[in-house]
């Protein structure tokens, strides 16, 4: 295992001689990393392949092509980004002109999951190198292909006292949380996210958070439902279902869920075949642990669809669930696979005040045609982002922040929000000229009646 305190020291030493601030640095470093992933584009697919099961096309489009396009839009904008903004002084700044500047925080960890290695470690990573700060990337064990071709990246790109990668499980994880950062960043699930949150105290490092919970799909009694399906059942078994913004359970209109059922059905069909297990579009679960407890919840309702397993392979067909007890386990916990309860409810008031029983959701999507319901929706339930009448697409987006809220995160990032995490504001006035305002030095007197007087 590393030595970290002397790896954190030695980008502490880089960071103080001013190497990673100027606007030059960042954007060669952003541009060599650009290169390289588009120099390696089938290195990165096959790695995903490996660890994940993922279609070389879903893998792209989900994981490739977002860092690319972060990648470009960075560049195009970091520019603009780091210049320090001039808000107009008040009546007591005067003469004088205040800047606001965005200066790193230092040496940042950075902590992704396995479930979109690459796109989950990257995106952070470009944020904080943006911003100007030192790196430690710690990518998950879990999927060791692509941590093995993250290592590669970083060790042919960056000296280690700028750009550390950290291989390894939870005694490495122990050990750099034990470290004192300027910055953390984590991405995975809300237990391990609360233990960071209570190690990062211990130093007063700020963080960001990125977690997940139950994230509701409501349907409601005008929804296009063949469309609604189609949707939710492209969201949900996106990666096998193992997405921290997949829908985690349908809430449909009781007088809607017999056709929303028998669509998503056909949709399922129509993305994956009669025989999901035997196709290449479906993924795989990551692990023989993750496997055994999805299926233990397949007793959880009745399987009014699929349900197959394949145990040497770890893959599990595309699951509806139907007759689920609240409290069941599937509902008492992130699913994060290919299982998807059938909920109903009678008037949206029910549905909303279920939806609110839980945490607040990292995601929440609406399909209606109804304004009022969507005004009701987007008001009245509290969440970290979503859609209207789809699944998944508001966080392919690098001109809107992503983050949860609540339990399922705090913090936000992508594009410009990414730089805003990783970066301090620091607030300066610049006093102009000799004049000097005596209202303010003692001896005081009857100034506040004069002052008083004066407004």
């Amino acid at each position: 295992m590393d030595d970290f305190s002397s790896m954190i020291t030695s980008q502490r030493a880089f960071f103080a001689e001013q190497h990673t601030k100027p606007y030059p640095f960042r954007s060669a470093q952003l541009k060599a990393l650009l290169d390289w992933v588009t120099a390696h584009e089938e290195e990165v697919l096959q790695a995903l392949q490996e660890d994940l099961g993922k279609h070389p096309w879903e893998a792209y489009l989900s994981e490739l092509y977002m860092v690319k396009h972060e990648l470009r839009y960075v560049l195009a904008h970091l520019k603009a980004w780091m210049r320090p903004r001039r808000p107009f002084p008040s009546l007591g700044q005067l003469p004088g002109c205040c800047r606001v500047v965005p200066q790193p925080y230092g040496v940042a960890l950075v902590m992704s999951p396995w479930n979109y290695p690459f796109q989950l470690s990257l995106l952070p990573l470009i944020g904080a190198m943006a911003a100007g700060n030192c790196v430690v990337l710690k990518p998950s064990a879990y999927a060791p292909a692509t941590s093995a071709l993250l290592a590669r990246m970083v060790k042919s790109l960056y000296p280690p006292e700028y750009i550390h990668i950290v291989e390894g499980g939870r005694t490495e994880i122990s050990a750099l949380l034990d470290e004192a950062f300027d910055f953390i960043f984590f991405t995975g699930s809300t237990a391990v996210g609360k233990l960071v949150m209570e190690k990062a105290a211990r130093h007063l490092t700020p963080i960001s958070l990125e977690l997940g919970g139950k994230s509701p799909a409501i349907v409601d009694e005008t929804a296009d439902i063949p469309l609604a399906a189609k949707r939710i059942a492209w969201g949900k078994f996106l990666n096998c279902g193992q997405t921290c913004v997949a829908p985690d359970y349908v809430l449909v209109h009781q007088n809607r869920e017999q056709p929303l059922l028998e669509a998503l059905i056909e949709s399922i069909r129509m993305l994956y075949g009669s025989a999901p297990l035997v196709g290449s579009d479906l993924g795989k679960i990551i692990n023989q642990k993750h496997f055994d407890r999805l299926v233990g919840m397949l007793g959880d309702g009745s399987i009014s669809h699929g349900g197959q397993i394949d145990r040497a392979a770890l893959r599990i067909s595309p699951t509806l669930l139907t007759d689920v007890s609240w409290d069941a386990p599937i509902m008492r916990e992130e699913i994060f696979g290919p299982l998807l309860p059938i909920m109903t409810y009678r008037k949206l008031d029910e549905a909303i005040t279920r939806v609110n029983s839980f945490p607040k959701p990292l995601a929440l999507y609406l399909f209606s045609q109804s304004k009022e319901a969507r005004r009701r929706v987007l008001s009245e339930i509290p969440f970290g982002g979503g859609c209207v009448n789809d699944t998944i697409v508001h966080m392919a987006s690098s001109r809107m922040p992503f983050g949860g809220v609540g339990e399922s995160g705090m913090g936000g990032y992508h594009g410009k929000a990414s730089f805003q995490t990783f970066s301090h504001d620091q607030s300066v006035f610049i006093r102009a000229g000799k004049a000097d305002i005596p209202l303010r030095y003692a001896p005081y007197g009857d100034k506040l009646r004069r002052f008083r007087k004066l407004l």
